[in-house]
């Protein structure tokens, strides 16, 4: 061994306290505490002094605990080409005691302190100055009645090898199953060289009887070394958070610090925390073949299995993949890869260099599961607030699987442990992704797929009209909104229906009529709407009209109407040339032939209308006359020349002088000359005329030519 190590001070190199509930407030404390014990002094504390103190500080009680005895670790290693150093001692002591502590609010804190470490320790500032300190917390019942605290299963091992991968189990347990989270954490320093112990046997020397409170002081490390990076590793020295296996390969001869915290957890809620501390001897191993295969970390590859090693010094290799069902479960080559037929539990053996006196051997144990498939089909699309939706999980898994479903936020409740969850409800329409997830054997798989919640649609109607009469349509009009096409159903309160959009009804009787509509999307959404208040149908009037003459010509366009209504407070009518009248005994004259409707509208006092018709023929003529004299004199007689006409269309009209100047035009029936041109009224002379229009009887073209007398 290059490393000599005769020159370590025999000093603490670990420890740590941890604590059973035996019932009855009583409790059983154990306290672990190892020294290098090469140079043989000091010896361990007898009796080693646990101070009890509350969670304000102040102290309860104290417990001497004797020593038993004690074990010296062997310092091994299994393989006939390594000697291990035989100047290595590590001396371990573990003291008991049961003491009664009645709950108290806050609980208690178990310390234990001493001095010191090792001067030659490397990540320390002057170390050999620098103590060590255990603590334990039992809580209260208020947060978890009855605990045990969690305890280290192995010591580390004494020594390591340069350059060969560390793989160490530091795992701990917990009687109550309580959840447990791992860590490097900063060690606590402890007592100094002036007081290196505290207790009865220390206040003889001058020292403290009792400890002080926590908290504690951390280590001083010496730059760039801290609780995450405690020693001259690479890969660093790191603890699996879940497992608690310390992995890294040291690459620095030495001696380190390292601390290690396990967090108890009951219900999401921290409990305690055992923290320990040790001592890496770090030395060179020169041609140490050591047959490494990994701790198995992925449990999520399925039956097919690629298998790696960080085996030192090897040369050859033996694998036995441990599969019962074959025998050609075998390979020789570094990093083979194997296809089990089943899940199970295997035992997977490495022997490197196999058949020489430098073999190795190791054996891991494989859990070997299938993949996680989680899969489900989405239920149906529904219509928000009609229904809930029902998920079923499926997929493959072994059936230990811990379920996990997410249905987003719109859902209530949003997410569910159940493999097949039930009335899950959604606060709005829409497409949302939901998550299903199996978490098993530390493998992870989620499977995502979509539901479909359907809009609600609303229905609402109004009526065209204020009033609803007997024996005339009563027309409703749709109001409803949806996001697709809507069927409708509409109910009239009379034993009728309908499924047009906006329909009408005709009631035979009066009455009061109850009436709803029920609206239905294409997804099959429903809602349904029913006026506050029924349907008044009131009586309506019986409305009659005559007329004379029915067929005339335009010569005689004198038309007389006559009332002929029944209950009716009011009449109105219309003679379809855009003229009315209240009167429905009246007289209309109409200015142009055609045919003519003419309608009449009655109302009673309850508002109810009806409506009756006939048909009047006004038969075209043709006339045409024109003076032959004017006098434009303003005096209001014969002012205006102009002809007089009737039944024509197409009409122009101009006038000429004596010379053939045209002086005035016009296509206006109703317009005529004045006797102006150019703004001054012309002299007593004598015009020409020309007119031409077609007539409205047979569409024949006229055209007058004549002279006219201006008169001034």
């Amino acid at each position: 061994m290059i490393l000599s190590l005769k020159n370590f001070a025999t000093h603490i190199v670990g420890g740590e306290i941890y604590y059973d509930n035996l019932g009855g407030n009583n409790y059983r404390i154990t306290l672990k505490v190892y020294r290098d014990c090469f140079n043989g002094v000091p010896p361990l504390d007898n009796p080693a002094c646990v101070f009890i103190f509350n969670s304000a500080g102040v102290f309860i009680d104290s417990l001497e605990m004797p020593l038993p005895g004690t074990v010296f670790l062997p310092a091994t290693i299994n393989n006939p080409c390594f000697t291990p150093p035989t100047n290595i001692c590590v001396e371990e002591g573990i003291y008991q005691a049961i003491v009664n502590l009645p709950n108290i609010p806050g609980g208690y804190n178990l310390t234990y302190q001493r001095c010191c470490r090792n001067g030659t320790i490397l990540n320390l500032v002057l170390p050999g100055d620098v103590g060590s300190t255990y603590m334990a917390h039992i809580p209260d019942n208020t947060v978890a009645p009855g605990n045990s605290s969690p305890r280290y299963t192995n010591f580390p091992p004494i020594f390591l090898c340069a350059g060969v991968p560390l793989f160490f189990d530091h795992s701990a347990t917990d009687p109550d199953g309580d959840s447990l989270y791992y860590e490097l954490c900063d060690p606590y320093t402890g007592l100094d060289p002036l007081c290196p112990s505290l207790g009865p046997p220390a206040v003889a020397s001058g020292c403290p009887g009792i400890g002080s409170p926590p908290p504690f002081a951390f280590v001083p490390w010496q730059a760039p070394y801290n609780a995450a990076y405690p020693m001259s590793a690479s890969p660093i020295i790191a603890v699996n958070p879940v497992t608690g296996l310390m992995t890294g390969t040291p690459n620095m001869v030495g001696q380190w610090v390292v601390g290690v915290c396990v967090s108890e957890y009951r219900g999401g809620v921290l409990i305690d925390v055992n923290k320990r501390d040790f001592q890496f001897n770090v030395v060179t191993c020169p041609g140490l073949p050591v047959a490494s295969i990994p701790l198995q970390t992925n449990f999520c590859f399925g039956y097919n299995v690629n298998f790696t090693q960080a085996s030192i010094n090897a040369f050859t290799y033996y694998w036995d993949f441990g599969d019962a069902t074959t025998l050609l479960d075998t390979s020789n080559i570094i990093n083979p890869s194997w296809i089990y037929a089943d899940s199970g539990t295997y035992q997977v053996t490495l022997i490197i260099n196999p058949g020489t006196m430098c073999a190795d051997t190791q054996t891991n144990t494989f859990f070997i599961f299938p993949l996680l498939d989680p899969v489900f089909s989405p239920p149906p699309g529904e219509c928000i607030y009609e229904n809930s939706y029902n998920f079923n999980g499926g997929g493959t898994y072994m059936g230990n699987g811990t379920f996990s479903w997410n249905f987003g936020s719109n859902a209530a409740p949003s997410t569910s442990t159940n493999l097949n969850p039930t009335n899950i409800v959604y606060n709005t329409s829409g497409t949302f992704p939901v998550t299903f997830t199996i978490s098993e054997n530390g493998c992870v798989e989620t499977y995502t797929a979509n539901v479909v919640v359907y809009p609600k649609p609303m229905a609402d109607y109004t009526l065209a009209g204020s009033v609803a009469c007997d024996l005339q349509p009563v027309q409703f009009i749709d109001a409803s909104v949806g996001d697709t096409p809507l069927s409708y159903f509409w109910q009239f309160g009379d034993g009728g229906t309908a499924t047009e959009q906006n329909p009408s009804h005709t009631y035979p009787s009066i009455g009061n009529y109850n009436t709803s509509l029920i609206v239905v999307t294409a997804n099959g959404c429903t809602d349904t709407f029913a006026l506050p208040s029924p349907i008044a149908v009131f009586p309506s009037p019986i409305a009659g009209v005559t007329a004379t003459p029915i067929d005339t010509s335009i010569f005689y366009p004198d038309v007389t109407a006559f009332d002929l209504s029944a209950g009716a407070i009011d009449c109105d009518l219309y003679w379809g040339d855009g003229t009315m009248t209240n009167n429905c005994n009246d007289i209309h004259s109409y200015g142009a032939p055609g045919n003519y409707t003419i309608m009449q509208v009655v109302t009673n006092a309850n508002g109810c209308a009806d409506t009756a018709y006939i048909e009047i023929v006004i038969r075209p003529e043709f006339l045409f006359w024109i003076p032959n004299a004017f006098t434009p004199n303003g005096n209001g007689l014969n002012d205006v020349f102009k002809p007089k006409l009737i039944g024509v269309h197409d009409y122009s009209f101009i006038i000429f002088d004596r010379w053939g100047e045209k002086i005035f035009e016009t296509t206006n029936e109703a317009a005529g000359w004045n006797g102006y041109f150019k703004n001054r009224l012309c002299t007593n002379d004598v015009f020409v005329y020309k007119i031409n229009f077609r007539d409205d009887v047979e569409n024949l073209d006229h055209q007058f030519i004549g002279r006219v007398t201006l008169v001034r």
